[in-house]
């Protein structure tokens, strides 16, 4: 097909709004953004086809990695407010903090995401493309993101508000296309948006549609609906971005046209999807349209189960929709709880990870047959270093194709005794961190010191600070076993103020550690992002994970760091409970028991970071026993446990994962 015709079919597709002023240098030629115009096509074509069993996902968040992953190009300048801004740096070299910043130099990721749960949906969307699914997935344009993160001295951490521009983000086009909420005493209208995720061959393409509020349609109080995710100050808000997700998903599949046999709930955020989809059936297709269904919890911490009072939803609520949610969601002490309500409308239910399927057990006994579990995964092309994807290349004779194949990973322990792989695998990691220390130059970074970090959300029962537990004893280690350097970042959702706490007393303790710089080097990064992310699971010698058991649904920020043959040091929860046998690290502390949660405020502070100092000092001697000054011991138990960390990626990966979803979860052959 010419470009031309290309062209004309998919504008018959895509009715892009203000497409003449703004998008036809950016959409001609056969191209979308600089990627092939042909497969949003394809993927248009089968959406509105009846012939595929079409999947709809549903997340309230997604991080994508737009800023490196599948590039889009524009003809139009990016606006300032669209490129990384100057990260502060707070550490116990008060010098460097004081004259420097540091900046990564790309556009920022599609600003739709918090943290985990976004990465792990955005790294779905990106499996669900290399595995050609005929899929359509639904989140929320969130007009000012998430927050910026400042941190101070004295002072912790300042969320300040994200701006940025929708109209030149390279890849997002507005819709002409508009859908309408019906809702008690007010009607809800929503713009519509599209950004495509593309396979890493760049083949196939899956839309993503957002939903916007910001319309003059609204009044005032409901076009900010849509401007900042989480936003949590009253339940009126937090549970019209539920609705707008989960019904104006549903309005949107309408409006486009789209044939869908499966939703797919990523969290219950998104359940009125199936009070939309049920108004007006009778009680005997309400439940058919339950095996349309299905559910994925990803906490089990309590907070994490979103309640709403009945008075309020009562309230907003139409009457048929208000019984519907009322019969299926009613928890005790007059609330609806939504983790309820999905369970009680989805025809499939899963945890993510082995040890989350027994907490949920214990959690919702009444559910214990139903919930399946599966454990969550990463996807390898986004989050495999450049240098370690052409290890594989390398040894492809061994590997085969890595690209379409990650559970072939496991074929680097046949490798394990091979010097050329050794020394491929450490030299590869030594150049990863070489570039990171020079990220950080103004702090003075040592590639060959023991380096350590600890990277994801701030919550209590993550534990961030347990490693500061006993500063005189880590300085100990430092001083007898080798430098350490430790490595924070992560941002504490802005209403959690004991989140903040433990900002403050990290900051704290790195405020008041002068004096031994030399030996160990504190530092902590500001406005944790993928980007940052993405740099820091590939660049340290070892990834700090210390959980409360059994408050982890899952983690996935080790199991990036094994991709790049990072060694793991964690307690035994979420995903690690499943790979602790896998001699991939040092596993430590606090063990739950079967058939109790605990609570996830009794933190075992004392005696986990004894077990981790202890631990620690254990690693820290192995490693400089590995690495003298440069000069390595290729046939150290160090790089056996990166080599052990390369094969345990053939597992929990994204493509595993999609894997038992299509068998277990979603029918699909």
């Amino acid at each position: 097909m010419n470009n031309n015709k290309q062209l004309e079919e998919f504008l018959s597709l895509v009715k892009v709004e203000n497409f003449e002023e703004r998008y036809k240098e950016d959409i001609s030629e056969g191209l979308y953004f600089g990627l092939p115009l042909q497969p949003i096509i394809e993927a248009e074509k089968r959406l509105i086809s009846s012939q595929d069993r079409n999947i709809a996902y549903f997340s309230m968040e997604y991080g994508l990695a737009t800023s490196f992953y599948n590039l889009f190009s524009s003809s139009h300048p990016i606006s300032e407010s669209n490129k990384s801004q100057d990260h502060e740096v707070c550490s116990n070299y008060t010098l460097a903090d004081y004259f420097f910043t540091i900046n990564t130099n790309s556009i920022v990721d599609l600003p739709i995401y918090s943290g985990g749960l976004g990465v792990l949906a955005g790294d779905t969307v990106k499996t669900m493309a290399d595995y050609k699914l005929p899929a359509v997935c639904f989140g929320v344009l969130w007009n000012s993101g998430y927050f910026r993160q400042r941190l101070w001295f004295k002072y912790g951490q300042f969320p300040e508000a994200m701006p940025w521009d929708l109209k030149s983000y390279p890849g997002l086009i507005p819709l002409k296309n508009r859908v309408k909420i019906s809702l008690k005493s007010e009607d809800i209208y929503l713009r519509l948006w599209k950004y495509y995720v593309y396979s890493y061959d760049k083949s196939y393409a899956v839309p993503l549609i957002l939903l916007d509020s910001n319309l003059e349609e609204n009044g005032e109080k409901n076009r900010h609906l849509t401007d900042q995710l989480y936003r949590s100050e009253s339940g009126w808000i937090k549970i019209m971005q539920r609705l707008i997700l989960g019904m104006g998903g549903v309005s949107a599949l309408r409006e486009l046209d789209y044939k869908i046999d499966l939703h797919h709930l990523n969290e219950g955020h998104a359940v009125f999807a199936y009070v939309e989809k049920a108004r007006g059936l009778s009680p005997e297709q309400r439940e058919e349209l339950k095996k349309h269904f299905a559910y994925t919890c990803h906490t089990p911490v309590d907070a994490g189960h979103d309640r709403f009072s009945v008075q309020e939803l009562y309230s907003i609520l139409n009457p048929e929709d208000f019984e519907l949610v009322d019969a299926n969601g009613k928890d005790k002490g007059n609330l609806v709880n939504l983790t309820l309500l999905a369970m009680n409308v989805s025809g499939h239910i899963n945890a993510v990870s082995k040890a989350h399927q027994k907490v949920m057990h214990l959690q919702f006994p009444k559910y214990m047959e139903r919930i399946q579990f599966v454990t969550n995964g990463v996807h390898h092309h986004t989050w495999t270093s450049e240098r370690f994807k052409a290890i594989s290349e390398k040894f492809k004779p061994v590997f085969g194709d890595i690209k379409a194949n990650p559970m072939a990973l496991i074929k680097a322990q046949q490798l394990s005794t091979n010097p050329e792989f050794r020394q491929a695998v450490w030299k590869a990691h030594q150049e990863n961190k070489s570039e990171f220390c020079n990220f950080l130059e103004k702090w003075k970074l040592d590639k060959d010191a023991f380096t350590v970090c600890w990277a994801r959300r701030i919550a209590a029962y993550k534990r961030p600070s347990l490693i500061l537990q006993d500063i005189e004893r880590l300085v100990d280690v430092a001083k007898r076993c080798g430098p350490i350097q430790v490595i924070f970042a992560g941002k504490a959702h802005p209403k959690d103020n004991l989140g903040f706490t433990y900002i403050n007393q990290i900051l704290e303790k790195v405020d008041g550690m002068t004096g031994v710089y030399d030996y160990l080097k504190i530092i902590l990064l500001e406005n944790y992002d993928i980007t940052l992310a993405k740099t820091l699971v590939s660049s340290v010698d070892v990834w700090l994970n210390n959980p409360l058991p059994p408050f982890e649904a899952s983690g996935t920020s080790g199991m990036k760091a094994i991709l790049n043959a990072v060694v793991q040091m964690s307690t035994v929860d979420g995903w690690v409970a499943e790979a602790q046998d896998m001699e991939i690290g040092k596993f430590f502390g606090y063990r739950s028991k079967e058939d109790e949660l605990g609570h996830e405020l009794n933190l075992r502070l004392k005696e986990d970071s004894d077990e981790l100092y202890s631990g620690l000092e254990e690693l820290v001697t192995l490693y400089y026993k590995t690495n003298n000054k440069g000069t390595v011991d290729l046939n150290s138990k160090w790089i056996d446990m990166m080599i052990n960390c390369i094969a345990c990626g053939s597992r929990f990966n994204t493509y595993r994962m999609l894997d038992q979803y299509k068998s277990q979860i979603w029918g699909i052959a």
